[in-house]
């Protein structure tokens, strides 16, 4: 069984310190960084919420974004030449963040897609061929996701070294606002790809096996998806775990109950994914508008 070890978190659960100034909008938006930072470092969730968690989140602060960039000072001051490249390359990281929400909302498409066809046919006739054929194309689609996801996490990383090379503050000017404004920006979307890596952590997860008989009797009884929630939170690789127990057990019984306990945890699964890929369709909307916004701005 693979485990699951929670990557080093690189943000610090700490206040922007925006100068006392600042506008009410850009105090809001630090306000929901702050509490999607907190969110992030939290254990306390399976997986699958933990990520809902986070797109919930970032829908916020991109509603606040949203807000700060339609302010008369900010569009002032940001359509300034001397901050040319700092909204090129915010533009730049914006079509980037699209591209991989456009990607993970597809990838979860897929796998509800392929949950709600292996619940049917459990529903249907438990132990016919079918089941076998779902199963078959649901790994086959697993196998798919985990090598894209894998990919995708490169792009993302590129994306994240590119946010980290953009000025520091001491090397703008003596504007608060403006300040504000760009770290605000930079954070925003460091925040995004810390998001999108756990999403994409959970999508490239190992396809779990039993090791041995005494795993499908304790599959067989339910205890292991109780265990596995304990020990990584991973909707995916419960299932994972049920459907392999279907075909390598030998009795009706345990057949039986293997395919009751691999209903149940698609059940959960496609409950989660639909909530991901609802989170993200959200967060689509927020990535286009906050990019309008930029484009207003260059427009002045």
């Amino acid at each position: 069984m693979a485990s699951f070890s929670k990557p080093k978190s690189r943000y610090e659960i700490r206040s922007i310190s925006l100068p006392s100034r600042s506008h009410p909008a850009t105090v809001r938006i630090e306000e929901e960084l702050i509490k999607l930072k907190i969110s992030e470092a939290s254990s306390t969730t399976t997986m699958a919420e933990k990520i809902y968690n986070g797109l919930l989140g970032l829908n916020k602060v991109y509603k606040c974004l949203d807000d700060v960039l339609h302010l008369p000072l900010t569009q002032k001051a940001l359509s300034l030449n001397q901050h040319e490249r700092l909204i090129d390359e915010s533009l730049d990281t914006s079509v980037r963040l699209l591209d991989v929400c456009s990607i993970t909302r597809d990838f979860a498409s897929q796998i509800k897609e392929q949950v709600k066809d292996l619940e049917s046919a459990i529903r249907r006739k438990k132990g016919d061929s079918r089941i076998q054929i779902s199963t078959a194309k649901y790994f086959r689609l697993r196998k798919d996701i985990k090598k894209g996801a894998k990919k995708l996490r490169t792009n993302v990383k590129q994306i994240d070294n590119k946010i980290a090379s953009l000025p520091l503050l001491d090397q703008l000017d003596n504007d608060h606002h403006v300040a504000a404004v760009i770290r605000v920006l930079k954070e925003v979307s460091s925040i995004s790809v810390s998001v999108y890596n756990s999403l994409l952590l959970f999508f490239s997860m190992p396809i779990s096996q039993p090791k041995s008989k005494s795993w499908s009797k304790l599959l067989d009884k339910g205890r292991v998806a109780c265990e596995e929630q304990k020990e990584n939170g991973n909707e995916l690789q419960r299932v994972d775990f049920a459907l392999h127990n279907i075909w390598k057990c030998g009795g009706s019984s345990e057949v039986e109950g293997n395919l009751n306990v691999a209903q149940n945890g698609l059940e959960q699964l496609e409950a989660r994914i639909e909530s991901i890929e609802n989170g993200l369709e959200c967060l689509f909307k927020g990535l286009i508008k906050a990019r309008a916004s930029l484009l207003n701005i260059v427009s002045l």
